[in-house]
C-alpha cells in the first residue's frame, strides 16, 4: 500500500478543515493510501516534520495558509529523495493555491492531493532560504505576519486592507542597487517582490497577465518611492486597476535578481517574516517543485503545454 503523510495546521484560516478532517482521510484511504496524520504544534513544525521524517511516503500533503506549504516545500527541496506535495489551502488568502487553480472546496482539493497529476514548478531560492511564490519588501509586506490569526479568521482578506491603511502615510524608503541579466538598476524604492503567482495578497493580475509557473524565471515589480501626494495616489489608482506604471514602476522577467540596500531591510517569504538583509541573491530552481493539480489545469499554467 502507498503511503501518505499528511501535515495540517489545526489553527489556519476559519478552522475549515476540521469538521472535515474525517472526510478527507477517508478520501486518502479510499485513493489507496495508508495515512499518517500530523497536526502542527507550533511556528515552523512543518517544516520540522518534513525535513526530518524517516518513512518512505509516496506523497506529503499539507493543509493550511500559504505559510504551511511553504514550509513543507523549503523542506521538502532539501531532502535527498522528494516526493509530490498535495496542498488543501485552509488560510486567509492561498494566493498561490489560487494561481494553481487548487479548489477552495476541502474536499475537492482533497481529492486533487490524492488523485491528481504532479506538476513540476519553479521555485525561489533567496540567499539560503526558499519560497514558493513570493519574496517582498516594503510597503505593507509585514501585514500579513503582524496581522493576528483571530483578527484574519474574522474578517478574512478584508483584515490585511485595514492594517495595511495605517501605514499609508508612513512610508519607508530604501535606496537599492538592482542587477539582473547584465543591467543594473539604481533608485529609490518603497516596495518591491520577486513572484511566481497570478495573485499576491488576494489581488488578481497587478503582475501582469502572461504568468506561468515552470518557465524558471520570476515576475519583478519594483515601485519607485513617490516625491508627493500626486504621485501616491497614482501609484495607488494603477494598483487597483491592475495596470502596471511605467513612471513609477520597473518590472521585468529573470532567473536571477540580486539587490543591494544601503541598510539593512524587512523581507517577507510567503506571508512570512524572512529576515533582516543588506543583500539578496534571488535565483529561480526551474521545476524544482512537483505539487498535485487537476489534470485540467496542466494547460493553464504550463509553459510547455
Amino acid at each position: 500500500m502507498k503511503k501518505l503523510l499528511f501535515i495540517y495546521n489545526p489553527n489556519a484560516g476559519t478552522g475549515v478543515l476540521k469538521p472535515k478532517l474525517s472526510d478527507v482521510i477517508d478520501i486518502f484511504v479510499k485513493s489507496g493510501y495508508d495515512v499518517t496524520v500530523y497536526p502542527t504544534q507550533k511556528y515552523h513544525d512543518a517544516y520540522a516534520k518534513t525535513i526530518s521524517y524517516t518513512e518512505e511516503y509516496d506523497r506529503v500533503v499539507c493543509s493550511g495558509g500559504d505559510g504551511t506549504l511553504d514550509e513543507v516545500v523549503s523542506a521538502m527541496t532539501m531532502r535527498e529523495k522528494q516526493v509530490p506535495i498535495g496542498y488543501i489551502p485552509t488560510g486567509t488568502t492561498n494566493d498561490f493555491a489560487n494561481s494553481l487553480r487548487i479548489s477552495k472546496n476541502v474536499l475537492e482539493a482533497a481529492d486533487i492531493a490524492a488523485n491528481g497529476v504532479p506538476f513540476s514548478c519553479d521555485v525561489g531560492r533567496f540567499n539560503k532560504d526558499r519560497f514558493v511564490y513570493i519574496a517582498a519588501f516594503g510597503l505593507f509586506t509585514d501585514v500579513s505576519y503582524e496581522t493576528k490569526q483571530s483578527v484574519k479568521n474574522v474578517l478574512g482578506h478584508l483584515a490585511y486592507v485595514l492594517e495595511g491603511t495605517k501605514r499609508i502615510f508612513n512610508i519607508p524608503s530604501y535606496h537599492i542597487k538592482i542587477t539582473h541579466d547584465g543591467e543594473t538598476i539604481e533608485d529609490n524604492f518603497v516596495f518591491g517582490m520577486v513572484t511566481n503567482s497570478k495573485s499576491v495578497g488576494g489581488f488578481k493580475g497587478i503582475i501582469g497577465k502572461n504568468v506561468v509557473f515552470d518557465d524558471g524565471e520570476f515576475e519583478v515589480t519594483l515601485i519607485k518611492t513617490p516625491q508627493n501626494p500626486i504621485e501616491l495616489n497614482e501609484i495607488l489608482a494603477s494598483i487597483l486597476i491592475k495596470q502596471i506604471d511605467f513612471k513609477h514602476m520597473y518590472t521585468f522577467k529573470t532567473g536571477k535578481v540580486c539587490l543591494e540596500s544601503e541598510e539593512e531591510i524587512s523581507w517577507t517569504l510567503d506571508g512570512e517574516f524572512g529576515g533582516i538583509h543588506e543583500a539578496v541573491e534571488i535565483c529561480n530552481d526551474k521545476q524544482a517543485l512537483q505539487i498535485m493539480v487537476s489534470p485540467e489545469t496542466i494547460e493553464k499554467i504550463s509553459a510547455y503545454k
